[in-house]
């Protein structure tokens, strides 16, 4: 089924006992970010020209647009692969701080590229200053704590075989 075939299957949208209720619920942010490797497994960063700090291919979703569909977006705009993004590795609460609410950042595993595509490898998106593979271990310098507690889980997500849900990047 599609999504608007569901939809419909939900019938009528529940009136609000209370009304104006809807309006007055909080909103969150809501990203969806791709784990992708190189050959060596090495981790694939972006290096953003809007913040000091790397970042995983992805980025918020849009109004009505799912996190696994915003991170399929992301990526395509901003490496310009159009990949299979798998399973889902993460989940991590991140908690309000300064001008940003909280929100809910999923990452998925966006597979390992082979040697040949990782090396020709491109930003595609003017807002991206280059990409890197790095290590974790040489990455984490260069990311926010809370970031490299995420990418962490996801590369432990991706060993167990299961995914797992996060604080602030700190498993629960």
């Amino acid at each position: 089924m599609t999504l608007a075939e569901d939809l419909f299957a939900e019938g009528e949208p529940e009136r609000e006992f209370d009304p104006g209720i809807a309006g007055r619920l909080p909103r969150k942010r809501v990203a969806g970010g791709a784990l992708i490797r190189d050959h060596a497994g090495r981790v694939l960063f972006v290096v953003p020209g809007y913040k000091p700090l790397l970042d995983i291919p992805g980025g918020m979703a849009e109004a009505d647009e799912s996190p696994l569909a915003a991170c399929r977006r992301e990526v395509q705009e901003e490496i310009g692969l159009d990949l299979d993004i798998g399973r889902l590795l993460v989940v991590d609460w991140v908690p309000a701080h300064g001008v940003w609410p909280d929100g809910v950042m999923f990452v998925f595993d966006g597979g390992q590229l082979d040697e040949r595509s990782a090396a020709a490898l491109q930003p595609t998106d003017p807002e991206l200053r280059g990409l890197r593979f790095l290590a974790f271990d040489d990455a984490v310098p260069l990311l926010r704590p809370s970031m490299a507690r995420r990418i962490r889980a996801a590369l432990d997500a991706l060993d167990e075989n299961q995914p797992c849900y996060t604080e602030f990047g700190r498993k629960q």
